[in-house]
């Protein structure tokens, strides 16, 4: 996936604090080139496990290469271009310090029409739903930007806010995101970084929103809410018996959850 954005719509919606706007970050900026790389639903639903993790390490691998090359392919031609780092943040205790990163991939990734808001705070897209990376290049190019999507793709239904493991999401009654506690959010993963199986991930898990649910079908709603009372009852569960099986291997966490 692929996304253009004038760097002037940061400041005609308003959202994003001047500081952490683009053409703040690099004044020459006009344009924002963002993409972004899914992250395979199967891989995802055994999440906390050691295979998502390396899923996420592979998809940031790509998604860093792809951006520095395309920066150095412009440098090539005479123009300008830089490339930030998809994530931005040292460690988890950085990110405790200081809570956002540099820039936000995420509303890079809203205004060049890739997706909405949802209301776990990620970019939720038609395709993949909130299940993919995001990078992003800035350059001096002036290009046209993609339309943004007038509709939210995320439907509100909650389920993320009812099966965050840190308790991190709070709904509101003024608005489609969540209050999301960044640090409890952090704390948790520390947690999961130290078993060998992080990031979290169960909020893109569960989303039912994206095409790729369609392609790879298995675990539905009433499944995700279901799993930990069905895995304390029964471990051997065959619903969740390949999930189980992935997150037993490579890790020192639970294997049920």
């Amino acid at each position: 996936m692929i996304g253009f954005a004038p760097v002037t719509r940061w400041a005609d919606a308003g959202e994003v604090p001047p500081p952490y706007r683009p053409d703040a970050i690099w004044p020459r900026a006009r344009t924002v080139v963002t993409f972004g790389a899914p992250m395979l639903l199967p891989l995802v639903d055994s999440t906390p496990s050691i295979h998502h993790q390396e899923l996420y390490d592979t998809v940031n691998r790509l998604l860093d290469d792809l951006a520095y090359r395309l920066s150095v392919w412009l440098l090539d031609r005479g123009h300008g271009a830089v490339n930030l780092a998809r994530d931005g943040y040292g460690s988890l205790e950085a990110l405790l310090k200081e809570r956002f990163g540099a820039f936000s991939h995420v509303m890079a990734g809203k205004y060049a029409g890739l997706g909405t808001l949802g209301v776990s705070h990620n970019l939720v897209t038609p395709e993949y739903g909130p299940r993919l990376r995001l990078a992003s290049v800035f350059t001096d190019v002036a290009l046209p930007g993609d339309p943004l999507l007038d509709e939210d793709v995320c439907n509100g239904c909650g389920v993320c806010v009812r099966l965050c493991p840190a308790s991190a999401l709070a709904p509101r009654k003024d608005a489609l995101l969540a209050e999301l506690d960044k640090d409890a959010c952090t704390r948790h993963h520390i947690v999961l970084r130290d078993e060998k199986r992080w990031p979290c991930g169960v909020c893109i898990k569960v989303c039912p929103i994206g095409r790729d649910r369609a392609v790879f079908g298995g675990l539905k709603t009433k499944d995700y809410l279901g799993e930990r009372a069905a895995l304390a009852a029964d471990p051997g569960d065959p619903r969740y018996a390949g999930l189980v099986h992935l997150r037993r291997h490579g890790s020192l966490g639970d294997c049920l959850s």
